[in-house]
């Protein structure tokens, strides 16, 4: 994310960037313009466009790093740079990021998966440490699939669904579960949280659901409030409305055992906690930075 400040002392295209600019000169041009735009770790992001859009390896850039750009290698850097001091995240400039140790598409309809909601994924395997286990697992609000598919890379005897209400969504989805491997033990469905399902119900219930108060998505980093799909931010106006359709579905959808992990904001415990009263087990877990990230729900005793 980027702090607010001026723009950069030069355009993206001054200072160089030309085809017969290193591959090395590149790099320290762009960390240069991104430091100066105030961008955090101008250093990182710069090296992570120079290899994914020049499709190199790290050791590119210490063993060839002297290599000139080219005409198109050239064009692709001055691009990005251009989109990225404009606002644009890395993420979505590549097209794709990380999740889990995987890799997954983005699309416009899709958030980008975010390190806080490993938290989900960590959760799941201490509450069901057997990764043998052939669990039935419910997504909502899948997006791009990222919890999904990395708790079935996880447990290779599981099936699960994902459910998101966007078609395009669910595109991406159903593409990164199969690059990832695990697309045969998927199925993803159109709806709205839980509402088209029928069937037995599931072991575990996952969500990233929309938290963000409405009033506040102004004032969100640009990267996010102008590149992040409204309906995966927008919670309601306190936050809490996609996490009330939940609640009201759980019971008919968890199996007895079962559990449901929703992440959530960082200040929204408890409110959670209250309005899930009718739920036995109640426990908040945190993430590495030390915020409230995750909710477990069950209906058993601890």
């Amino acid at each position: 994310m980027s702090r607010e400040a001026a723009p950069p002392p030069s355009s993206a295209g001054e200072g160089g960037l030309e085809p017969s600019t290193s591959r090395r000169a590149a790099l320290r041009h762009l960390t240069e313009h991104l430091a100066a735009a105030g961008i955090d770790n101008p250093a990182g992001e710069a090296r992570f466009l120079v290899l994914d859009l020049l499709g190199l390896e790290p050791f590119d850039l210490v063993g060839a790093g002297e290599v000139p750009l080219g005409p198109e290698g050239a064009a692709r850097l001055v691009d990005a740079l251009g989109r990225r001091l404009a606002g644009e995240p890395v993420a979505r400039i590549l097209g794709a990021w990380e999740f889990w140790g995987l890799p997954f598409r983005l699309s416009p309809e899709t958030l980008v998966p975010r390190p806080d909601t490993e938290t989900v994924i960590d959760t799941a395997l201490r509450l069901r440490p057997d990764r043998s286990a052939p669990l039935r697992i419910l997504d909502l609000g899948t997006g791009s699939g990222c919890i999904l598919t990395a708790l079935l890379h996880e447990y290779p005897r599981a099936f699960g669904v994902g459910l998101d209400r966007d078609p395009a969504a669910l595109r991406t989805a159903r593409s990164n579960a199969d690059r990832n491997g695990v697309g045969a033990r998927a199925a993803f469905l159109a709806g709205d949280w839980c509402d088209p399902l029928a069937g037995p119900p599931f072991d575990l219930v996952v969500s990233n659901p929309p938290y963000i108060a409405t009033g506040v998505i102004a004032g969100l980093a640009r990267e996010v409030r102008d590149h992040d799909p409204p309906a995966a931010l927008d919670g309601g106006a306190d936050g809490l409305a996609a996490y009330r359709r939940i609640l009201a579905a759980l019971p008919e959808r968890l199996a007895r055992g079962g559990a449901a992990l929703l992440e959530i904001g960082f200040d929204q415990a408890g409110d959670l906690d209250a309005l899930a009263r009718d739920f036995v087990r109640r426990e908040t877990v945190r993430d590495l930075a030390g915020h409230d990230r995750v909710m477990i729900l069950a209906q058993e005793m601890r």
